[in-house]
């Protein structure tokens, strides 16, 4: 592959924004060829998240080969991106000298979520490379609870007096000397360092400079507490289209502030996590994780399942002679417990969505609770009598598909009642009902399906 080719190569699919193969391809000819300059300048255009992507594709000994050959250019928006799986494997492989000097270029909230997970000599490495204020600042953050917005908000603010005009809070950024790389707000406090009031830059630069910077406040303000959890944090971004949001510790001074792009990093990472548990997965699980850790990370829910399926299975043995006199049983009862299952897992789904958004609460919970049994019910009538022409059809036993109707029927309506009860019944216990549901509405779903099915079988045909 010629130099010419590789400068020509597409950096990325346009389509999906994905890495393209030619760029990958000439990202690992340069490794081969230890080629630094060309694996410079085919990276240089790339987003750090995208560089980011490119380490978590490629194998460990091509990602040793890119880190180490990449050497000073290594940004450390980079160890911000990757997988979290990975940046101690890559912060391990950087020069001591390069790592320092990348993490110095992070505002404060980075650096503090590149350190927290890291144990306790990792973490004093990386502070020992911080200017004194920095060092102090994350440390700080590192004191407040995980999962906190203490630890997700960045200390770097931009702040002004309220008595302040347009023109000398102008001339203050103009005249600072650091301000954070972004922002988006200029935070009125009182005295006291308590937040008032935000003011976009939008306004600031569009209005006069006698004009008082109160007279520009905006109509949407919250202040989050610096303890405060941060799903909640995120919530509160989502709620009310928050682009930042100033944090305050106990006596409400001004400590930090929060921006939309982590409090949307957190709603994805909640968003991923819930995905994960309702599979059964643990919720740190990745590509990047050896096969042994993948196993064992999910061998935990595997094994609930075998014990929920152990017990559908006694329910159908407690029917074994009815099975055995009828075989059309054995046929069409998987078909009863798949439907309940499916529509368990649906209702389960959308609840524990509900849940995390909080749109599901004890103020509307009956209400919802008789919609999802109705629509149930409904999907049973309609399954039912559609499973019924087929077994009459197939066995030619009237009763028989009388019975698969109404084990349908009620079977849905249990899936109904299972899919909603049972995540709403978790999350009053304070378990988390993404992780647990699965497990318990499948359960409900099949040992309910089978009695009802084979119960009426026993009672009705023979």
């Amino acid at each position: 592959m010629s130099n010419t080719e590789l400068q020509t190569a597409p950096e990325l699919d346009v389509e999906d924004y994905t890495l393209s193969k030619k760029l990958v391809a000439g990202v690992l000819y340069a490794l081969e060829a230890q080629d630094r300059a060309t694996l410079v300048e085919l990276t240089e255009p790339l987003h750090p998240a995208d560089i980011a992507d490119l380490l978590e594709q490629i194998n460990p000994y091509d990602r040793r080969r890119l880190v180490e050959l990449y050497g000073e250019e290594f940004d450390g928006d980079i160890l911000s991106e990757l997988d979290e799986g990975l940046r101690e494997e890559v912060m391990g492989i950087l020069n001591p000298e390069v790592l320092a000097e990348a993490v110095r270029e992070l505002e404060s909230d980075d650096i503090v979520d590149l350190v927290e997970d890291l144990d306790e000599p990792a973490q004093e490495a990386i502070l020992e490379t911080l200017e004194d204020a920095d060092r102090v600042a994350v440390e700080q953050a590192l004191s407040y609870p995980e999962n906190t917005a203490g630890r997700l908000m960045q200390r770097e603010t931009v702040c002004a007096p309220e008595h302040w005009t347009v023109g000398q809070a102008i001339d203050y950024l103009r005249n600072a000397e650091e301000l954070p790389e972004q922002f988006y707000h200029v935070i009125l406090v009182d005295p006291r360092m308590k937040p008032i009031g935000n003011v976009t830059l939008g306004k600031l630069m569009s209005s006069r400079r006698d004009l008082p910077l109160t007279d520009l406040i905006e109509d949407v303000f919250q202040i989050i507490p610096v303890t405060q959890d941060e799903e909640d944090v995120a919530y509160a971004f989502n709620q009310y289209h928050l682009i930042s949001a100033p944090v305050v510790d106990e006596d409400d001074r001004l400590v930090g502030v929060i921006t939309i792009d982590d409090a949307m990093v957190v709603l994805d990472e909640e968003h991923e996590e819930d995905i994960l548990r309702m599979a059964g997965v643990s919720d740190e699980a990745s590509l990047s994780d050896t096969i042994v850790d993948a196993a064992k990370g999910r061998a935990t829910w595997l094994f609930v399942n075998l014990l929920t399926a152990v017990l559908a299975s006694g329910v159908i043995n407690l029917f074994a002679d009815t099975v055995d006199q009828m075989v059309a049983l054995a046929v069409l009862m998987p078909i009863v417990a798949s439907m309940g299952g499916n529509a368990g897992t649906q209702t389960m789904t959308v609840t524990v969505r509900a849940l995390a958004t909080k749109d599901l609460t004890a103020q509307n919970a009956w209400r919802v609770i008789r919609r999802e049994v109705s629509v149930g019910a409904l999907n049973g009538a309609l399954f039912g009598l559609i499973m019924a022409g087929v077994a009459g059809v197939w066995f030619g036993v009237p009763m028989l598909a009388l019975v698969i109707a109404v084990a349908m029927f009620l079977t849905q309506i249990a899936a109904a009642l299972g899919g909603i009860l049972i995540p709403m019944a978790l999350e009053r216990m304070n378990i988390d009902p993404a992780l647990a549901s699965g497990p318990f509405v499948t359960t409900v779903t099949d040992v309910v399906g089978f009695f009802l099915f084979l119960g009426l079988a026993a009672h009705v045909l023979l």
